[in-house]
């Protein structure tokens, strides 16, 4: 059995340990869970959920690594876009608002003006349906995913919505329908990223979906704060299947030379963190076909 071992610079932004004593992001998330336990405080805060928010890739640059590597376009492992009707509550709609996200920057980045524009009106309707419609400037977004030379303006509008829409629903005391927008998002990118792999493997692909053990860690425990929703306790259960599917992936973080800067009395210590991913073909396949598993859930 083939093992991958995979180099790569990743931002451990909320998990790595803090050198100067610091608490990570997920150091606070934890201490949240345990402070929901003991005093029944609202369940997570405004500001360490924007900080996770800001953590998490965007979608659109796996599908920007894909398109880089001269992978052809694959419309048939999208979502349906005529499959509207069946998202008929914000469970569903906010799950589907996350994966037509996904596909509508997948198609926009390979220059699939049709398609994009048909992903642009399932994501419509779906905020529309959360009543969150007002925070998607959609026109700007319109223009852009009929222009291949704005992708960059594209993520910058995206994200800003995103942060809109969290603010709105953190007001209305919603904020787990964030997280759904969130974790169907990075279901469809990872699950996208899984049958590209499977058809054309690649290592920078595989390298994408080892370090992913990382997020899927990370959006399991923002998961679990909402777990008395019986839609919601059904997906941890399922995203538990796939966290065991990782269980085998190995990461290893080695810190690179040092460099040392002084400035008058302050000394500023920095140097890039490299990361080494192994696990083997069967796990690669098992991570692929749980993924795909959800996936279809999802958009059932």
């Amino acid at each position: 059995m083939r093992n991958f071992i995979i180099y790569t610079t990743l931002a451990f932004f909320l998990f790595a340990c803090s050198e100067n004593g610091e608490k990570t992001g997920k150091d606070l998330l934890k201490e949240e869970k345990k402070t929901e336990k003991t005093t029944k405080a609202p369940a997570i805060s405004k500001e360490v959920l924007s900080d996770i928010i800001k953590s998490i890739p965007s979608p659109l640059e796996i599908s920007f690594l894909i398109k880089d590597l001269n992978i052809a376009y694959e419309k048939k492992v999208l979502s349906n876009a005529d499959d509207l009707s069946k998202f008929n509550n914000n469970y569903k709609q906010a799950i589907n608002l996350g994966i037509y996200s996904t596909d509508l920057g997948y198609s926009n980045i390979y220059g699939q003006t049709q398609d994009a524009l048909n992903y642009l009106t399932a994501v419509k309707t779906m905020a529309d349906g959360l009543k969150i419609g007002q925070h998607f400037d959609f026109k700007t977004i319109k223009k852009l995913a009929s222009a291949r030379d704005n992708l960059d303006s594209l993520l910058l509008v995206t994200n800003k919505n995103l942060e809109d829409i969290n603010e709105h629903l953190q007001e209305k005391g919603r904020p787990d329908l964030t997280i759904l927008i969130l974790t169907g998002g990075w279901v469809e990118a990872l699950y996208l990223t899984c049958e590209v792999a499977k058809k054309k493997p690649n290592e920078l692909l595989n390298n994408r979906i080892g370090d992913q053990k990382i997020i899927l860690d990370q959006l399991l425990l923002l998961l679990s704060f909402y777990d008395d929703n019986a839609n919601i306790k059904s997906l941890i259960e399922q995203m538990n299947r796939l966290q065991k599917m990782y269980e085998n992936v190995k990461i290893t973080v080695k810190t690179k030379q040092s460099t040392v800067k002084t400035t008058g009395d302050v000394i500023e210590v920095g140097g890039d963190s490299e990361s080494i991913i192994e696990f083997t073909t069967k796990d690669l396949d098992n991570i692929l076909n749980v993924t795909k598993e959800i996936r279809n859930k999802m958009a059932e």
